[in-house]
């Protein structure tokens, strides 16, 4: 009866699971709950806590979401006739009670509208979180304010509208006249920016299609509607940026090569200041001292922070600073002399002073005013980036001599084999060969380049070239050492050239004259002295050592020959002089062999004092590394008999007077200090300072 008089329709079949569940939940919305994360609980409607009863075949197994026919309150709160649900279900038959709260309403590129998350709750209960919806069927107002805040102004728009590119390049290059200033008040504040859109933009456009279609109106009216204009766009002329003072690229090597600038003003950013893109095969090619100057709009800035450094006694000449320092930027003109060096000869001629250079401290300059150097591939990526080349060439040695070596074959540096060599041979590249480490020791060293002659034992190659250049490509020729012959080779570093040249040359010469070097085997004193150096190395070290020390005094003055006629006169030479000069070289390691024998004597007696032993000792590893015969210079090595004398002196006088020795050694640690810093430095940065060296 009462389905007749309701007129509802039998089913034709059984209701499902759900359509049963679901036509229940309508009338048991308070009687739902989701399970806890953290016990076996349930929570109900309005914050009520249930358990499902001991009794119901659901009591382990329910699952996320349970509806209960009744809750019966005993020890606890029990739910009895459970049935898992899915919250669809509850969105569906409570829509009508269902709280909704929107929040983070953000403009979304991809979709080209304002969207919000929407977070469904009944009872307390949340249905569904993070549902993303149209914000501006929520709040039309805000949706707009979102879309040309986001859209429009800060320019996350998908679109090829002309006023967009247009609008987008303006704000660029405004914005690169900041950087180029290091001044961030040039742009306009975004909120003048947002008011030219917002007098525009109609009051119900708040996404990309609403917009695209009002757009298309406006323009036909006037296609410059949307249009910004650069003055508009800038708080002041930003006068003097130009790219006079503020190049796009910049010459910074010997060659034609002209590298691209970038600027960027973010102070403690890896990108502060001014970076040079530096294709990987020209690295070594770079001058230093032109990196120093920078580019004229900030040479200024750092000449004046240079004078800054300046102890006060000094600085007191220059004052004041910024004018002092505008005055060098517009008389002095830029040279492949340092910076500091520059600066120093421009205080002299304007106050007298002689301000040595040491005593700027560039090591205190901020980073924006050193530059900085990207590592780039043949692809233009990224390789590195520093502000320090020395490290930088260090890290990508082999790297940047195999790309040389590319660029230098598709230049069409072609080699020309040696007679009896394989044409093949002319073009090995690659080859490493070793050199030996003023510094001590015989560290392995390598200089490698695209091979030009191969083979050779005699200077029958013609004169070499100081500076090859093939389409702005600079390489060194140099005659590289192989031991059992010389290759000519182009290398790509101008002072790895001229170490692996002076290498070389004296190896040609010593395959010139085997006759004469197997004779001062037989007149040298090899014997007596090997005993007397076997803490440095074997007899055959020191043959080979005395050889290449004469060998340089008779013949490897600078310059080197780089022709055949010199490389001639200089083999004839040294035929008349080798044989004394090497003997009077043997006389003189003989003399500092009893000395350093006498001294570790006396070392062995003084242990009493390890501080002094440990000093005198760690001057003495300095002084006679292992090949210290061709280390020292010959004009130091006749010099190291008295040095390791006054060693012995002091300790024949430390007994007497400790203290004396002890006060004479405070005065020298910092001195000592200094130079050592200095000469890490210097060869941590592979610089050769002859001043240093005396």
């Amino acid at each position: 009866t009462i389905v007749a008089e309701h007129k509802w329709r039998m089913n034709d079949k059984p209701a499902t699971f759900e359509q049963i569940h679901r036509a229940l939940l309508a009338g048991l919305l308070g009687n739902i709950g989701m399970k806890s994360e953290t016990d076996a609980s349930f929570t109900g409607a309005r914050g009520i806590k249930f358990h499902a009863h001991p009794g119901s075949v659901l009591a382990k197994k329910a699952g996320r979401w349970v509806m209960a026919a009744e809750l019966i309150d005993t020890t606890r709160l029990y739910a009895r006739t459970l049935a898992t649900i899915e919250p669809a279900w509850i969105e569906s038959a409570g829509a009508h009670l269902l709280k909704t709260l929107h929040t983070d309403p953000h403009w979304e590129k991809t979709r080209g509208q304002v969207a919000a998350f929407e977070r469904g709750v009944l009872y307390g209960l949340p249905v569904y979180t993070q549902r993303r919806v149209d914000y501006s069927a929520i709040d039309a107002k805000h949706a707009r304010e979102i879309f040309i805040r986001a859209a429009l102004v800060e320019g996350n728009l998908e679109t090829r509208a002309l006023f967009f590119a247009h609008n987008q390049r303006q704000l660029r290059e405004i914005e690169e006249l900041e950087h180029k200033s290091r001044r961030p008040d040039v742009l306009v504040d975004e909120e003048l920016i947002f008011a030219f859109y917002d007098a525009l933009v109609p009051p119900d456009v708040c996404s990309l299609k609403g917009f695209d279609v009002w757009r298309s109106e406006a323009e036909k009216k006037d296609p410059r509607v949307l249009y910004l204009k650069r003055a508009d766009l800038m708080r002041h002329e930003a006068a003097g940026i130009t790219t006079d003072v503020f190049p796009k690229q910049l010459r910074l090597g010997i060659g034609g090569v002209e590298f691209a600038l970038t600027y960027h003003f973010e102070p403690g950013s890896a990108r502060d200041g001014v970076t040079a893109a530096v294709p990987l095969a020209v690295l070594n090619q770079i001058v230093d001292t032109r990196t120093e100057w920078l580019v004229p709009g900030m040479r200024r800035e750092k000449v004046q922070a240079l004078l800054k450094s300046l102890p006060q006694r000094l600085r007191r000449h220059c004052v004041p600073l910024p004018d002092f320092a505008a005055r060098f930027c517009n008389e002095m003109r830029q040279t492949d002399a340092p910076l500091a060096q520059a600066v120093a000869h421009f205080v002299r001629e304007q106050t007298g002073l002689a301000v040595p250079v040491e005593t700027f401290r560039a090591d205190t300059l901020p980073a924006h005013l050193v530059m900085n150097f990207k590592l780039i591939d043949e692809h233009g990526r990224q390789l590195d980036m520093g502000r320090n080349l020395a490290e930088l060439r260090a890290a990508h040695r082999a790297a940047v001599e195999a790309s040389f070596e590319r660029l230098a074959e598709l230049a069409g540096l072609s080699g020309t084999a040696h007679a009896g060599a394989s044409a093949g041979a002319a073009v090995v590249a690659g080859t490493a060969h070793a050199q030996r480490s003023a510094a001590g020791g015989t560290q392995p060293g390598t200089a490698s380049g695209r091979i030009l002659h191969a083979d050779c034992t005699n200077w029958d190659f013609g004169d070499l070239e100081d500076i090859v250049e093939v389409h702005h490509l600079i390489g060194y020729p140099a005659v590289v050492d192989h031991e059992t012959h010389v290759n000519v080779e182009l290398i790509d570093a101008q002072r790895d050239a001229e170490q692996a040249h002076r290498q070389g040359v004296m190896r040609l010469l010593q395959l010139q004259m085997k006759e004469q070097i197997a004779g001062m085997r037989k007149s040298l004193p090899l014997r007596a002295l090997g005993l007397q150096f076997l803490p440095f190395g074997g007899e055959s070290e020191l043959m080979q050592q005395l050889i290449e020390a004469g060998f340089t005094r008779a013949s490897l003055s600078d310059p080197l020959p780089r022709k055949q006629a010199e490389f001639m006169a200089r083999r004839s030479e040294a035929k008349v002089k080798l044989g004394l000069i090497t003997q009077e070289i043997a006389a003189l390691t003989g003399r500092i062999l009893d000395e350093q024998q006498t001294l570790h004597k006396k070392l062995a007696g003084a242990k009493a004092w390890p501080q002094v032993v440990q000093d005198i000792q760690s001057q003495m590893q300095r002084l006679l590394p292992k090949n210290f015969i061709i280390a020292t210079p010959y004009a130091q090595l006749a010099h190291l008999p008295r040095y390791l004398r006054a060693a012995s002196v002091r300790l024949d006088k430390l007994r007497a007077d400790p203290a004396r020795d002890a006060k004479l050694a405070g005065d020298l640690a910092p001195l000592m200090h200094n130079y050592l810093r200095k000469f890490q430095e210097h060869a941590k940065a592979r610089v050769n300072d002859a001043r240093l060296e005396e």
